[in-house]
């Protein structure tokens, strides 16, 4: 971080998270499109009832992840070896405990939880087949973002974006292969998604097997502050993919009684264009985060607002030229997910297209502002912004929307609820500025 200009850190770690996270939304993206050509609109369906639980393991993976590599960063600025590696250290702690709780549920309780989650005769076969395998697979998951965080801010960025991008070319691949040449449906889908992360894992083993790593594992009892820590920094980043998936669980509940299926599959198209625009926000954000955390941890006000300003330009900018993009192609980006040629699954994919989509400049703002504060060990506004998104404001305004204005009220609901969310962390931000640049 120190032989490059501020704007070539950031252009360097920013690229490379983007180009990571792209590659982690097109673990789902792949299945879509695969199990749409291949299984068809209950198939869609089914799949878009099962991805919440995949938002729930990633998102607590990022959680340990983020939560330990920030913290991280701040003790390695200060040449703080045993306190990087305690909490390094507890942060596996964490995600074997973790791990244990998703497998015993997908063992258990997978079917209890398709049908919580809305599946019906017709989709319940698939649905619980991806919920089952996906949560078995939680450990790959779940150690795969924590290692990629860690071996990102530990200095090698290029590294985690390769291991990624590698996961998940395989993911496509094996998606295909499964579902067409051998046959597997739902199954061949999630076996691809779940072997993917452990494609990532090896090939990032070299820097954290390696001896120039720095962290590592020590034989330590687990530590309750470090735990603390690690959840209370971290736990921003859970409640950003936890608001995907309750947005999604909602949006599903209020769909299935619109528009039955066929609403549900539509729904399902722009949920994971949404993974992959949004993944554009979450990669500045964790370019940022190793950065402003340097800056923190030496007290070095200027570099963290210059690369919190370079975050929010590069956003405004990829707002606008992503929004233009799917307003423009809504009809081809709908078509690709339409293998039935559906006429009603593609008239409400379209305009769903067009109006949840006017939510880019917010939700870049929240995401990116959210870990801002995280990357400061500013929990509580982070923890605000997030819970704002994810739960308080995004449930009693998807019902209300959808009471007024039935799917218009559905699809406008999220960019309502981003805005809303934007002017409180707006003055959040005017709030602590003050208090941390005159540390």
């Amino acid at each position: 971080m120190t032989k490059n200009t501020p704007f070539q850190d950031f252009i360097r770690y920013s690229f490379f998270s983007i180009m990571g996270m792209i590659a982690i939304s097109c673990y789902i993206l792949a299945d879509t499109f695969f199990v749409a050509q291949g299984l068809g609109t209950n198939g869609l369906a089914a799949l878009n009832l099962a991805i919440p639980t995949y938002d729930f393991i990633h998102g607590t993976g990022l959680m340990l992840g983020m939560g330990g590599a920030t913290r991280f960063s701040i003790l390695k600025s200060q040449n703080n070896q045993k306190g990087a590696d305690t909490i390094f250290t507890n942060t596996v702690y964490l995600g074997i405990f973790f791990s244990i709780i998703f497998m015993l549920g997908g063992l258990f309780f997978s079917g209890s939880l398709a049908r919580l989650l809305g599946a019906n005769q017709n989709t319940f076969e698939m649905t619980n087949t991806y919920l089952r395998v996906m949560m078995l697979f939680s450990p790959a998951f779940i150690f795969n973002d924590i290692i990629l965080c860690f071996v990102r801010n530990d200095g090698n960025p290029r590294l985690s974006m390769i291991a990624t991008v590698c996961g998940s070319l395989f993911n496509v691949v094996f998606d295909y292969i499964f579902i067409f040449p051998c046959n597997m449906g739902m199954l061949g889908a999630v076996l691809a998604t779940g072997f993917s992360p452990v494609v990532g894992l090896t090939i990032m083993s070299p820097h954290w097997l390696g001896k120039k790593r720095g962290f590592h594992f020590r034989k330590l009892v687990p530590d309750a502050d470090s735990i603390r820590t690690n959840i209370s920094l971290g736990f921003p980043s859970l409640l950003s993919q936890i608001s995907a998936a309750i947005v999604m669980i909602v949006f599903n509940m209020l769909i299935l009684g619109l528009e039955g299926n066929t609403g549900v599959a539509a729904y399902g198209v722009i949920a994971n264009i949404s993974l992959v625009v949004l993944s554009f926000y979450t990669g500045i954000a964790q370019g940022i985060q190793p950065l402003v955390s340097h800056s923190y941890g030496r007290k070095k006000t200027d570099g963290i607002r210059q690369f919190l300003r370079y975050a929010m330009i590069s956003m405004v900018i990829l707002s606008a030229v992503m929004y233009l993009i799917l307003f423009v192609f809504a009809d081809p980006i709908a078509s690709a997910f339409n293998s039935e040629h559906n006429a009603k699954l593609q008239e409400i994919a379209i305009t769903g297209l067009k109006l949840y989509f006017t939510s880019l400049v917010f939700a870049g703002f929240n995401i990116i502002l959210s870990m801002y504060f995280t990357s400061v060990e500013k929990a509580l506004p982070a923890q605000i912004i997030s819970l704002l998104r994810g739960l308080i404001l995004i449930i009693p305004i998807a019902f209300l929307f959808a009471n007024l204005w039935d799917m218009t009220g559905v699809w406008m609901s999220f960019p309502a609820t981003e805005l809303v969310t934007a002017v409180v962390g707006a003055v959040l931000y005017f709030i602590y500025k003050n208090r941390l640049y005159s540390r």
